[in-house]
Order: structure tokens, then sequence, then C-alpha cells
């Protein structure tokens, strides 16, 4: 599947997931490792981990597994790495603590928040 569409895939998939503040970045410049990181936020500890979890059962009914999943003990972060994208679902504040929008220096007017 070509990394538009795997992040369309994405993003929808959390728009039904009720994922909070969907930001969908370009970071290909930036990084051999992906081609999107994909951020949002969740209302609960509970609700990331179950965004985690429904996210990686949907991609499976495409055949599309990811290489990778790590979750904070406490709930305030699920990772999943879908190698053209990597998605962070965090809380809120887990998500102000880190920033990563401001790590990789990507100005938000040109992120992406939903799909074009």
């Amino acid at each position: 599947m070509q990394s538009k569409k795997l992040r369309d895939l994405i993003v929808t998939t959390l728009e039904e997931l009720k994922a909070q503040e969907i930001t969908a970045l370009d970071v290909k410049k930036l990084t051999d490792i992906t081609d999107y990181m994909i951020i949002c936020s969740g209302t609960s500890s509970r609700h990331v981990h179950a965004m985690g979890k429904n996210l990686i059962n949907k991609l499976k009914t495409q055949q599309i597994r990811p290489l990778g999943i790590e979750e904070e003990p406490n709930g305030s972060w699920t990772l999943v790495d879908f190698t053209d994208a990597v998605v962070h679902i965090m809380l809120p504040e887990t998500r102000e603590l880190y920033n990563l929008e401001k790590l990789w220096a990507v100005d938000r007017a040109k992120s992406q928040r939903t799909q074009e």
C-alpha cells in the first residue's frame, strides 16, 4: 500500500475511533525511518489503549500488520509502527509534554490534520 493511502486509512480509522486533534505530519524529508508521523489524543488511558488495539485490528483486515507496538504502563501513550506511518496516541497532557510536532520542527500550518 502506498504511504499516502496508508496515512489516509489510519486517519479515517482514528476519526471513527473518536480520536481528538489528529495531526498527520509528512516527515519524509526529515528522516528515513518513516514517511508519516500521525499524532492524536485520547480522552482517557482506556481510550488511548482501545484506539491502539482497534487501529491494529482494523488494519489487519486490510492485510497490514504493525512492525512494532509500544505502550506506556500507565496508559498515557501508545505507539504503533506501520513502517511508512508511525502512530502516536496520547493523553492530552502527555502530548503537550512531549510536543512531537515541535520536536520534529514541522510547521503545524503545513501539516495535514485530515485527509487531502
